[in-house]
């Protein structure tokens, strides 16, 4: 908040005009919200940002980051695209099983539990049941809050939010699929050829006027 001095008081400043030519410009304020821990996928196609919500999903998002800080998602690959309609789906990435890059699985961690939701722009965590999550992570566009927990589905486990790069989620999302690799209901989804991750790092937080806090679903 700026406080503004008196008129009088302005006046008998000496050469304001001067002082405010020649005074450093004071850098912006960046602060991530209390959990959030900014963390950057740079691919092939550019950079994306993504907030990790370490208050809301605690187990989910250190999971990403063990990945993240043993650099063991650096050189993967986004390999999936998941079309359901104009506008909505989602992107896969991750460690596609490699024994070499995978750890072990962690507990579930439902968006019941969390609050949290498959928002457009929502990351996940891929499994194939309750339980077996571990390498593979998944980015949402548009509204699929189906995935979400219900009380007869556990649903999967949201632990982020992208905050820059969702033009970058498009353009992989738009990205050309083989009609024949795949294996079961992936067979068709699999992108040709896949988009490498160069690099995912912790990164420094953005002004917080340009990030937008992931918040919990409401009802």
């Amino acid at each position: 908040m700026r406080l503004l001095l008196p008129l009088a008081a302005l006046l008998a400043l000496p050469s304001l005009a001067a002082l405010a030519q020649s005074a450093p410009v004071p850098p912006v304020a960046a602060s991530n919200p209390a959990g959030i821990v900014n963390v950057t996928v740079t691919t092939s196609w550019g950079p994306i940002v993504i907030a990790v919500d370490k208050e809301h999903a605690p187990i989910t998002a250190a999971n990403f980051l063990k990945y993240v800080d043993q650099k063991r998602l650096d050189g993967v690959n986004f390999y999936r695209a998941v079309k359901i309609q104009p506008g909505y789906g989602f992107i896969q990435f991750g460690t596609g099983n490699d024994p070499k890059r995978t750890l072990p699985p962690i507990p579930h961690e439902p968006t019941s539990k969390t609050g949290l939701s498959h928002k457009d722009g929502a990351i996940s965590m891929a499994m194939g049941k309750p339980g077996t999550a571990s390498g593979d992570f998944f980015i949402i566009v548009g509204d699929l809050s189906t995935m979400d927990a219900t009380a007869t589905d556990p649903g999967y486990a949201v632990f982020g939010q992208v905050v820059t790069g969702m033009d970058i989620v498009h353009r992989i999302m738009d990205a050309p699929t083989s009609p024949t690799r795949g294996e079961g209901l992936m067979k068709g989804q699999m992108l040709e050829p896949a988009i490498k991750v160069q690099t995912v790092r912790r990164s420094p937080a953005l002004p917080a006027a340009q990030v937008p806090t992931p918040t919990p679903s409401v009802g």
